[in-house]
């Protein structure tokens, strides 16, 4: 257990260290609202659809490639996002819930499932995250941009906006894009790669840094109680009941573990980008990252522990 605690903080130390140097660079006047505004459309639009890109194209699409982990992973985000948008509706404000929404189910597995997956699986670890990664974006954009989309002030929410919204979304265009080059290994040019390598490696310490810059102990205590609702919804339940489903359905091993660390992932620092350029309350969606990704450290481990205790992983 231990091990894993380790290697969850190694992986979470960086994200909590960004997080504060946002609070910080505001609090002393070195970053400002405008700035925040900027830097997100920056990440939503250019960088982060550089670093997805390049992830895909050199993720082995060819390596193991297990049809019915897919399809479970698949299905189980789908009620996942289906059981939270229920909830959702019943438990906080209408203008909240596609924050709250997208909170609850959208996990940060590019960077920290991926990882603990790796370090715990190796080289199938790293296939198996990857091919699961592809879904992930595309899942994860498309569902975020529909529930963004019903409730957002600025986002047209008819079935015809909504399609046009998801094909136009950066993040899954570039996902698109990558797939042909990864499936037949087209390369890049070198200087393209660099480049393209250059602008990814900004996505993840700038788009901290905004949500670090947003949080507040007022916004904090304003989002508190919406935040915790959808943290015990993404750290607790999902990984419980989607974890539990998997066991049912005969996933034993390597296979059950990366399906547990994905569904278990704290909520993605790219919650609070969408939910910004949605113009919705992106507070609660910075406090949801923060909750999430300091609960990771716990929840991660209690679950590695239980899994190999009972001898399933």
């Amino acid at each position: 257990m231990l091990p894993i605690f380790l290697k969850t903080l190694a992986i979470t130390a960086p994200v909590f260290f960004m997080l504060f140097l946002g609070m910080v660079l505001k609090r002393v006047n070195w970053i400002d609202d405008n700035f925040i505004r900027v830097a997100s459309g920056l990440v939503f639009n250019v960088t982060m659809p550089a670093l997805l890109f390049l992830g895909i194209l050199h993720a082995d699409l060819h390596a193991a490639m297990k049809p019915s982990v897919l399809i479970f992973f698949s299905v189980a985000t789908l009620l996942s996002f289906a059981l939270a948008w229920g909830w959702a509706i019943w438990r906080c404000p209408q203008a909240d819930r596609g924050v709250y929404v997208q909170g609850a189910f959208r996990g940060n597995n590019g960077v920290i499932g991926l990882a603990l997956a790796a370090s715990m699986y190796g080289a199938y670890g790293i296939s198996m995250g990857a091919i699961l990664a592809g879904l992930v974006i595309l899942f994860y954009n498309a569902l975020s941009s529909i529930v963004l989309a019903v409730y957002s002030p600025v986002m047209k929410s008819d079935p015809w906006s909504l399609f046009v919204g998801i094909v136009r979304n950066p993040l899954i265009i570039s996902v698109l894009a990558a797939i042909p080059f990864a499936y037949w290994q087209i390369s890049l040019p070198g200087w393209l790669q660099e480049s393209g390598q250059n602008l990814g490696n900004m996505t993840l310490p700038l788009a901290l840094i905004c949500v670090g810059g947003t949080l507040s102990l007022a916004s904090l205590r304003e989002s508190s109680q919406l935040a915790i609702s959808a943290s015990l919804v993404k750290m607790v339940g999902l990984p419980l009941f989607a974890t539990l489903a998997g066991w049912l359905c005969g996933f034993r091993g390597a296979d059950l573990g990366i399906l547990f660390l994905y569904f278990a992932a704290p909520t993605a620092s790219s919650s609070y980008v969408m939910a910004r350029e949605a113009h919705g309350n992106h507070q609660l969606a910075a406090a949801i990252v923060v909750i999430t990704t300091v609960a990771a450290a716990v929840t991660t481990n209690i679950g590695v522990f239980f899994l190999q205790w009972g001898g399933w992983i």
